[in-house]
C-alpha cells in the first residue's frame, strides 16, 4: 500500500504540495498539522493550563476531529479558518510537545492510515508516525521565503501582520520544533531533502511525482 511522508518546518510548503499530490495520485491526504492545531484552538478556547498534564487529558478525552469534505470540524464547529489564525500558530508547537497530545494524535493518524494509499504531511511523519513509508521527503526553504508565503495567506484572510514579525515567529516556532524532547522536527535518513526556496509549488510537485513513479 502507497504510503508517502512529507516532513518540513512552518512555511516550507508541504501542505499545498502534499494536498495536490493527492488529488493528482487519487490517494487520501492527511493534514497532521490541523489535527494539531484543532487541539490547540480546543485548549484555547477551554483556557487549559498548558502545564497542567490532568486537565490537558480531560480536554482530549472529549475532543471532536474530523476531516468533512467542507472543512474542518472541532467539536461539530467548523474552524478551517479559525485554526489558521497566529494565536493559534503561537501556541501550537508548544501543544505539540506535550506527550499525550502527541500519543493520542499519532495513534489517530496511523489508525486512518491504515487499509489505504495515503500522503501526510507534518514534523514527525517520516521520523515517527510513518517510519515505513513507501516514500520520504523533506521540504526546506530558507526563513525569509518562509516567512513571504505566510504573509500572503495571512494578507488573503485579511489579517494584518508585519513579515518582520512572520519571520520571527517562525524562527521561534523553528527552534521549538527542533529542539522538543518527543519527536523533534528533523529529516528522516532515508527521506529526499528538496529546497523549496527559489521553486514553484508546481516544480516541487513535479519532482516528488517523478520520483514517486520512477
Amino acid at each position: 500500500m502507497l504510503s508517502i511522508a512529507i516532513d518540513g518546518p512552518a512555511g516550507s510548503g508541504k501542505s499545498t504540495v502534499a494536498k495536490a499530490i493527492a488529488e493528482q495520485l487519487k490517494i487520501t491526504y492527511l493534514d497532521t498539522g490541523a489535527m494539531y492545531r484543532m487541539v490547540t484552538l480546543n485548549l484555547l478556547n477551554n483556557k487549559t493550563d498548558m502545564d497542567d498534564i490532568k486537565a490537558v487529558e480531560e480536554v482530549l478525552e472529549q475532543i471532536k476531529i474530523e476531516f468533512r469534505p467542507n472543512g474542518l470540524f472541532l467539536n461539530d464547529e467548523d474552524v478551517t479558518t479559525e485554526i489558521r489564525n497566529n494565536i493559534v500558530a503561537n501556541h501550537v508547537s508548544q501543544v505539540a510537545a506535550i506527550g499525550i497530545v502527541r500519543e493520542k494524535m499519532v495513534a489517530m493518524q496511523r489508525e486512518i492510515a491504515k487499509g489505504q494509499a495515503i500522503i501526510m504531511d507534518g514534523r514527525d511523519i517520516g521520523t515517527h508516525v510513518l517510519q515505513d513509508a513507501s516514500f520520504k521527503f523533506f521540504l526546506n526553504a530558507s526563513v525569509e521565503e518562509r516567512a513571504k508565503r505566510r504573509l500572503k495567506d495571512f494578507e488573503a484572510q485579511g489579517i494584518e501582520i508585519s513579515l518582520e514579525e512572520l519571520i520571527a515567529d517562525i524562527q521561534l516556532r523553528d527552534e521549538k520544533d527542533s529542539s522538543r524532547e518527543i519527536s523533534p522536527l528533523r529529516q528522516a535518513d532515508d527521506a529526499i531533502l528538496i529546497d523549496t526556496t527559489s521553486m514553484t509549488i508546481n516544480e516541487v510537485i513535479q519532482v516528488i511525482i517523478e520520483e514517486i513513479q520512477s
